[in-house]
């Protein structure tokens, strides 16, 4: 799939937590943690799981550095 976001990073999930709506996806990325919240019917779509391999993909007007 051709995706024009140029921040993807691969991480592997470590906790998945499927609500009525909304599913709560944490995504262990090196030694860092993204998470992120999308819909059940997407989770359940792509079959989400515990120990699945996925690409975060970051599409976002503002990125802010701390130094």
């Amino acid at each position: 799939m051709a995706l024009s976001a140029r921040n993807q990073l691969k991480g592997r999930i470590t906790k998945i937590n499927l609500g009525d709506i909304m599913a709560h996806v944490v995504v262990k990325v090196g030694k860092d943690t993204i998470e992120s919240v999308i819909t059940r019917r997407s989770a359940e779509e792509m079959k989400l799981k515990k120990g699945d391999t996925v690409e975060v993909v970051i599409k976002s007007t503002e990125v802010m550095l701390k130094k």
